[in-house]
């Protein structure tokens, strides 16, 4: 009977690894097929000049693409700002792209999309495209700020980029209220 328990014991502990190595295996396997579907809809939203959602059910669809070539940096930007937006990619606050004369805000978490910024720079170019072409922007400032005491107002930076993420970068919880802003200012446009 013990060797019976033994071998049952073995068999339950190999099912139950196989299962945790499985799920362990999905999430990033989901997030690439994510990325996949989310750079098709990007395709597929230039081409047609009309918003695609990456799946029927998303609550989100990509606005632009963000890219700093120096570093092989390129990301599908999407609408919104949410929690589920931010689990798939970088995202970009909608009221404040639709003031005419104001900064776009595009949010990222520091630990996935946007942990480049903890090595962005001065005087470094980034790139946004969107339906409407590219503009090439400088990085003027970077500051940490907190998001408790501080607004972010897109009309007080026009034609500015501002790049949001939680900071610290290696904090243990999240939660916390400070903010990393990567301030960048226009310097071309180049039209589609």
């Amino acid at each position: 009977m013990s060797r019976w328990l033994i071998k049952a014991g073995l068999a339950a502990m190999c099912v139950v690894g196989l299962g945790l190595i499985g799920q362990a295996l999905w999430i990033p396997a989901k997030a690439q097929v994510a990325q996949w579907l989310l750079a098709d809809a990007w395709e597929r939203s230039v081409h047609n000049g009309e918003p695609v959602k990456p799946w029927p059910w998303a609550d989100h669809w990509p606005v632009a693409q963000l890219s700093m070539p120096e570093i092989g940096l390129n990301q599908i930007v999407l609408a919104g700002d949410t929690g589920s937006v931010l689990a798939f990619g970088p995202g970009e606050n909608m009221q404040a792209k639709a003031l005419e004369a104001g900064a776009r805000i595009i949010s990222g978490h520091r630990d996935t999309h946007f942990a480049f910024l903890k090595d962005i720079a001065i005087g470094q170019n980034l790139y946004l495209t969107d339906t409407d072409g590219q503009v090439a922007y400088r990085v003027e400032a970077v500051q940490i700020v907190d998001s408790a005491r501080v607004q972010l107002r897109p009309e007080a930076y026009p034609k500015g980029l501002l790049l949001v993420t939680c900071y610290p970068f290696d904090a243990i919880t999240t939660g916390g209220s400070l903010r990393l802003v990567v301030m960048a200012e226009r310097v071309e446009t180049t039209r589609l």
